[in-house]
């Protein structure tokens, strides 16, 4: 018995190496969040706290179209394996970073790699399983990244807890060696040595425009103000970058993100509705863990455990949705339901204060989780069903793209709105007791130096601490509102049966002409 090219033994082991390649990427992307208070209080770096996360998106946010235009071209095995090398050295130097601005930039590298893991165990699968088939194990692989979104934080709670934040990347390299043996001996080899032209330019002017608009959303209103030359100047250099990408690839032999893919209905929207769901999605997760720790008193493992339900609530959904939609359920109702419910997810986070009980605050985490298990990975496979075999590497990696755009947009958004309502919050507050005593640092501050503080300063920081995450999901409810009306927008398409379309499959209506 087969599935797509390989025999149903053979699949499995391609299956574990690619998922163990993805657990290492979603892993890292979440893993800091429980530590963050802990690495920033060590190195003294609270202003850049969320650069941390951000670095790491960022970098493989803007790889990812590279990574899928060289498995298009070359073949994915030596790609993904490069991925996992480059992810295993930059883990290790994380480990070993000295200062903030260190860790930051080996995070970047280390993101790269995880850049490649993502894109790539999503296109080998496309690539084996046909698209009817793949919604069964496109909900494993959804609910692979839903685990690790939620263990990171318990894994790298325990981690600080018990050893030392440097573990948290160190731990990377005996999973990084596994990973590399494992996927060596599973995954299919291509022998296309067919000479092709890379898109450099493109690559280089699409990282330049992304690095430029984050910068101005994490650094406006905290290293400079939002009408600053600063914050005006990397807003417009990056929309013209932007724009002068899209002449670039519009004339390049081999476009590292073809243009023609956004003639394609399906991969519009789901592209749109993956960049919002990314920013309301990874902007919002951050702070949790700090609400734990800061605002609940949590041990940074106790924190982890804690997000435990959000991993029930999207690893339920995920897998529960691929399975419907192998066995022939519409894909379409999926992401409309889904974002719904993640938005009411973030309206029930709004409402979390310094005395909302524990099982509350565990039910709005299960509501959110599934809302995003409904609608995250089932993205993927719309758009891998709407395009030719020959585009899957470009089109997943662009869906990708924007997710990780979106979610780089919302984490570096929200972490710069923290970092600006936090200190009017204690301002406020500490007025509000006539406190007179030396001032308090919100880049020194930390879980174990709160303690330090009298009680009645305590008091006032944990509400202030409670009300500015409150606030961010407050912020973040339009935004899940905007990813409700951008669902109903996507395509119903017939999942195909095979890898090969045929003529009736997609319809014309869905490949519009770009104007």
């Amino acid at each position: 018995m087969t599935t797509g090219t390989l025999a149903k033994r053979e699949l499995y082991w391609v299956l574990g190496a690619l998922m163990l390649g993805m657990l290492l990427a979603a892993l890292d992307g979440t893993i800091v969040s429980t530590a963050l208070p802990t690495i920033v209080g060590d190195l003294h770096g609270a202003n850049h706290l969320s650069w941390v996360v951000v670095a790491y998106l960022l970098a493989s946010t803007v790889s990812t179209p590279l990574w899928g235009k060289l498995g298009d071209l070359y073949g994915r095995k030596s790609f993904f394996q490069a991925a996992i090398a480059i992810f295993v050295v930059g883990s290790m130097l994380c480990g070993l970073a000295s200062n903030m601005i260190l860790l930051i930039l080996f995070r970047a590298l280390q993101g790269l790699g995880g850049g490649g893991l993502m894109v790539g165990a999503q296109a080998v699968i496309a690539d084996v399983v046909a698209p009817r088939e793949r919604g069964r194990y496109s909900g494993l692989f959804g609910a692979v990244f839903g685990a690790a979104t939620v263990l990171g934080p318990l894994l790298g709670g325990f981690i600080v807890e018990y050893f030392s934040w440097r573990w948290i990347f160190f731990v990377n390299l005996p999973f990084g060696i596994l990973a590399m043996i494992v996927t060596a001996a599973a995954l299919p080899s291509t022998a296309n040595r067919v000479s092709h032209v890379i898109d450099y330019a493109g690559i280089i002017v699409l990282t330049l425009s992304a690095s430029a608009l984050i910068l101005m959303t994490s650094l406006g209103g905290t290293s400079f103000a939002w009408i600053s030359w600063q914050s005006i100047g990397l807003g417009v250099g990056g929309v013209i970058l932007a724009a002068y990408f899209v002449y670039l690839e519009r004339r390049a032999d081999e476009p590292v993100l073809p243009m023609p893919l956004f003639a394609n209905r399906v991969f519009r929207s789901a592209s749109a509705i993956g960049f919002v769901v990314g920013f309301a999605m990874f902007g919002a997760m951050t702070f949790l863990p700090l609400y734990f720790q800061e605002v609940r008193g949590a041990s940074p493992t106790n924190s982890g455990l804690r997000l435990l339900p959000m991993m029930v609530g999207l690893f339920g959904a995920s897998i529960i949705v691929g399975q419907l939609v192998a066995k022939g359920r519409k894909y379409r109702p999926f992401p409309i339901a889904g974002t719904i419910v993640m938005t009411l997810g973030l309206g029930l986070l709004a409402t979390l204060g310094v005395t909302t009980s524990s099982w509350l605050t565990a039910f709005y985490m299960f509501v959110l989780g599934t809302g995003i298990g409904l609608v995250m990975q089932i993205l993927v496979t719309a758009v891998q069903n709407a395009v030719s075999p020959q585009d899957i590497g470009s089109a997943t990696a662009g869906a990708n793209f924007f997710r990780s755009i979106g979610g780089s947009f919302g984490t570096a958004v929200f972490g710069a709105l923290y970092i600006n309502e936090l200190p009017h919050q204690m301002v406020s507050g500490l007025q509000s007791i006539h406190y007179h005593g030396p001032a308090i640092s919100v880049s020194h501050l930390t879980p174990q130096s709160l303690h330090t503080l009298p009680f009645a300063v305590i008091g006032v920081i944990v509400h202030a601490i409670a009300a500015s995450v409150s606030k961010i999901y407050v912020w973040a409810v339009p935004v899940g509102l905007v990813a409700v009306l951008l669902s109903f927008t996507l395509p119903e398409i017939a999942l195909r049966s095979s890898h090969h379309p045929v003529a009736d499959e997609i319809p014309l209506s869905n490949a519009d002409p770009i104007l």
